[in-house]
């Protein structure tokens, strides 16, 4: 099954016009969840908002947004003075900027996306656009309202298709100053530095998304199916590692390992199992509920 747009409008590169369509890159819904239940009935919990002062239920049509002025004083903002507040949405990435793709902080960041055509009319727009943006080795910054706010989004070829991935505003970007401002200004060299050159050449390697899992989930997932299994999970111990407090024989001792050490194992049958076992009785407690 193909699967759902997120978001579908129009690039636009100039006067050239290409419907495009937006699709999740990156999702968190495989992880596990979980739901919070009554221990002893074993039933859901559910939410409820309450009044904070006199502790009344407050229904939906009751629940606006307010923005605080001061200590408990609000300003209410109804929802339709909120929506008309927002950008127009004229469904549209209206490319603004061209610039070298070395030249973009991976700092500013937020969500990718797979661009792609949304009709098999917009091929050869979306083929120009990929392709002039290959051989200028460039970015199209391009800004849309898209779920309801304004964003700018980065543009960039990814193999026969492009990436499109929405940037933080610089608002919203910390100033690093105050989280390095304590740092000690020491200039290292000499053998310490060598040291450390050489423990960094002995594990280069190239970058390989399948050579690292998710520990977490692999371990709860474990922990569901020996709970359906009926069985004892005993409790991992962290590895005892000796306090090594001179950095210079810390180097050394690295050194000497070099690249003798194990990788750690990848996700094992055992542990597949273990998911499926736990999204098989979640999918089951929600078809029984």
């Amino acid at each position: 099954m193909a699967p759902r747009a997120q978001w579908k409008g129009f690039l636009t590169f100039g006067e050239v016009v290409c419907p495009v369509a937006l699709f999740t890159a990156a999702s968190t819904s495989d992880r596990i969840a979980f739901h919070t239940v009554n221990r002893d009935t074993g039933n859901r919990v559910r939410r409820e908002f309450v009044d904070g002062v006199t502790g009344a239920p407050v229904g939906r049509d009751d629940q606006v947004k307010g923005y605080e002025v001061g200590k408990d004083d609000y300003i209410v903002l109804e929802p339709e003075e909120v929506a008309a507040a927002i950008p127009e949405n004229d469904k549209t990435l209206a490319v603004e900027a061209f610039v070298p793709l070395a030249e973009v902080d991976d700092l500013y960041f937020d969500k990718p996306y797979y661009l792609a055509p949304a009709e098999r009319m917009a091929d050869e727009a979306y083929a120009l656009i990929r392709d002039a943006l290959k051989k200028k080795k460039s970015a199209a910054i391009a800004q849309a309202v898209l779920f309801r706010r304004m964003r700018t989004v980065l543009i960039r070829p990814q193999g026969d298709g492009m990436i499109a991935t929405t940037l933080n505003f610089d608002y919203e970007i910390r100033s690093a100053k105050d989280a390095f401002s304590d740092i000690t200004a020491l200039k290292i060299k000499g053998e310490m530095l060598d040291l450390a050159k050489h423990i960094i050449g002995t594990k280069v390697g190239a970058f390989d998304p399948a050579d690292f899992h998710d520990r977490y989930e692999e371990a709860v997932a474990e922990l569901v199916k020996a709970k359906i299994e009926g069985r004892t999970i005993e409790r991992r111990k962290e590895p005892k590692r000796e306090k090594v407090t001179d950095l210079m024989e810390a180097l050394r001792q690295s050194a000497a390992l070099g690249g003798k050490q194990e990788k750690p194992a990848k996700a094992g049958t055992a542990t597949k199992a273990g998911a499926a076992a736990a999204k098989k009785t979640q999918a089951s407690h929600r078809k029984a509920g």
